[in-house]
């Protein structure tokens, strides 16, 4: 299967995997997986990171090696087809990085691992 990890979720990876849903932690831990990680998630990182309301294990930089290597997830660029797709999303959630991965999850045809409840208001798969 493949999925579009949520920047709680991949925050929870590096931090913390008890956090995770024994479903998603199974997801994530299995190797015939493909999980992926969108550049969004990274630029909210290094933003909380940056304004100290987050820390992590490794900083911003190393954190493309760490995910592709020692989580085993593939890097998911930002395209211009998901910026047109999220901003002709519903308003149902404001947080924009949080539209950015409803948008990439949904012109990819993959479902989000999040926890988030708002998220699943889109017309979108969700694991948790």
């Amino acid at each position: 299967m493949i999925g579009l990890l949520d920047t709680h979720g991949l925050i929870w990876s590096l931090t913390d995997v008890t956090r995770l849903s024994d479903r998603a932690r199974t997801l994530l831990e299995d190797p015939t997986n493909r999980v992926l990680v969108s550049a969004v998630s990274a630029w909210e990182v290094a933003i909380k990171v940056a304004q100290g309301r987050l820390i992590l294990p490794v900083p911003p930089t190393q954190l493309l090696d760490v995910v592709t290597r020692q989580l085993r997830m593939e890097a998911l660029p930002i395209t211009f087809e998901h910026a047109v797709a999220a901003a002709a999303l519903p308003r149902i959630h404001g947080d924009p990085f949080d539209r950015l991965l409803v948008a990439q999850a949904r012109v990819l045809a993959i479902p989000i691992i999040t926890a988030d409840p708002a998220i699943s208001r889109y017309e979108v798969e969700t694991i948790w």
